[in-house]
C-alpha cells in the first residue's frame, strides 16, 4: 500500500522510518512545511518527497499518517475524511473542544477511520496492567498513580502553542488511566506550579502540575507531571488493590535512585526522552495501523478516545484556574462520548 505522511519532525521522522520498514507499506510519499527537511527524511528512509501536503493528496496514497504542527491536525484530519482515506494522527486532534469535535464530525459523517496515536496503549507494561486490573488479580482497585515527568523543557516558542501542560502532556496519563481501568473520571481537582523558569509564566503555562481524579468505581487517581526532572525521562503507573500493587514503567533505566541501604543502584543509563522509551510501542502502534487499513482488525484507539482525555484535560485546566474540584458533567460533550473505554 501507498501510505502519505505529513511532517517530518522527530515523531515523524521516527514514524517515517518504522512505516518504511514495514512489509505491507509499498511505498510512502513524504511531505513538510519545511520542503528541505522532508527530502533529507527521503533520502534516509527511501521515501519520496513531495512538495506540500497537497501533493500528498495527489499522490494516490491508500492512508495518511499525520504528524505535522498541532495547529494543522483537524483541517488535515478533515481533508482525508473528505477524500475518504484512513488516518493516523499523532495527539492531539485539536487545543479545543470545538476544534475537536467539528474534526470528528467530519471523520464521522465521512464513514472513515480515524486512528489517535496514544503509544502508550501499545507498551508492554501497561498492557500487562490492563490485563491483570480485567482480570481481578488486584482485587478491588483503590488507588493508582500516574507520573509523567520530562528531563528538559521544551523550547520557549513552543509553550503557547502546546495548550498547556495538561492538555499537552498529562492527556497521555488521562487516556492510559481510563484504558487500564476501564473506568472514567468523574471529578478532578488540579493545581499547578510555575515556579520554575520565567518562560511558563510568560506562556500563561506551569511547570508542575498535579491532579486527583475520583473514578466512576470511587477509585481514587493521582497523575503528576513535571517538565523539569533533571534525572531523566520517567513514566509510571502504580496501581494498587486489596489483593496486590503492581507498577508499570520500573526497570534498570528508570532515573530513580533509591537511598535505603539495600536498595537497587542508581540507573547506568536513564531513560533520556520518549522516543527512546516508548520505540516499541510507537512500531506497534503503526503497524496496527497498517492492520486496519488492510483490514485486518478494528480501529484500537478510536478518534472519539482524544475527545475524552481533553475533556478531563479541560476540567483539571478549569479547577487549576478556578482553585475548586469540577465535575466533568461541566464539560461540553456535544459528541457522543459513549461507554468506558473497551
Amino acid at each position: 500500500m501507498r501510505i502519505g505522511l505529513i511532517g517530518t519532525g522527530r515523531i515523524g521522522s521516527f514514524h517515517a522510518a518504522a512505516l518504511s520498514q514495514h512489509p505491507d507499506v509499498t511505498s510512502l510519499v513524504i511531505a513538510d512545511a519545511d520542503p528541505a527537511r522532508a527530502t533529507a527524511l527521503a533520502a534516509r528512509t527511501g521515501a519520496t518527497a513531495v512538495p506540500s501536503a497537497d501533493d500528498v493528496f495527489a499522490a494516490g496514497a491508500d492512508a495518511v499518517v499525520i504528524t505535522a504542527a498541532t495547529s494543522a491536525h483537524a483541517e488535515l484530519i478533515g481533508r482525508a475524511a473528505r477524500a475518504g482515506l484512513p488516518v493516523f494522527c499523532e495527539k492531539p486532534i485539536a487545543l479545543d473542544l470545538p476544534g475537536t469535535l467539528a474534526a470528528l464530525a467530519e471523520v464521522e459523517a465521512a464513514g472513515t477511520v480515524l486512528q489517535l496515536g496514544f503509544q502508550r496503549r501499545f507498551d508492554a507494561g501497561y498492557t500487562a496492567a490492563r490485563e491483570a486490573v480485567r482480570a481481578g488479580r488486584l482485587g478491588r482497585l483503590h488507588t493508582v498513580r500516574a507520573i509523567t515527568s520530562d528531563p528538559a523543557p521544551p523550547p520557549a516558542a513552543y509553550l503557547p502553542l502546546s495548550g498547556g501542560l495538561y492538555r499537552d502532556c498529562l492527556v497521555h496519563d488521562f487516556d492510559i488511566l481510563r484504558w487500564v481501568t476501564g473506568r472514567e473520571v468523574t471529578v478532578v481537582y488540579a493545581t499547578g506550579s510555575d515556579a520554575g523558569p520565567a518562560m511558563f509564566r510568560e506562556a500563561g503555562d506551569v511547570d508542575t502540575a498535579a491532579a486527583i481524579l475520583t473514578l466512576d468505581d470511587g477509585t481514587l487517581a493521582t497523575a503528576t507531571a513535571t517538565r523539569c526532572n533533571g534525572a531523566g525521562y520517567d513514566v509510571r503507573m502504580e496501581l494498587a488493590g486489596e489483593r496486590d500493587q503492581l507498577a508499570v514503567g520500573m526497570d534498570e533505566r528508570t532515573p530513580l535512585t533509591s537511598v535505603e541501604p539495600a536498595g537497587p543502584p542508581s540507573p547506568v543509563k536513564p531513560w533520556p526522552g520518549f522516543l527512546e522509551r516508548f520505540a516499541p510501542a510507537y512500531e506497534a502502534e503503526l503497524a496496527a495501523f497498517v492492520d486496519v487499513v488492510r483490514g485486518a482488525r478494528t480501529n484500537p484507539c478510536d478518534g472519539r478516545e482524544a475527545l475524552h482525555a481533553l475533556r478531563i484535560a479541560e476540567a483539571c485546566e478549569l479547577s487549576r484556574r478556578e482553585r475548586r474540584p469540577v465535575r466533568m458533567a461541566e464539560i461540553p460533550e456535544e459528541f457522543p462520548v459513549g461507554s468506558p473505554a473497551d
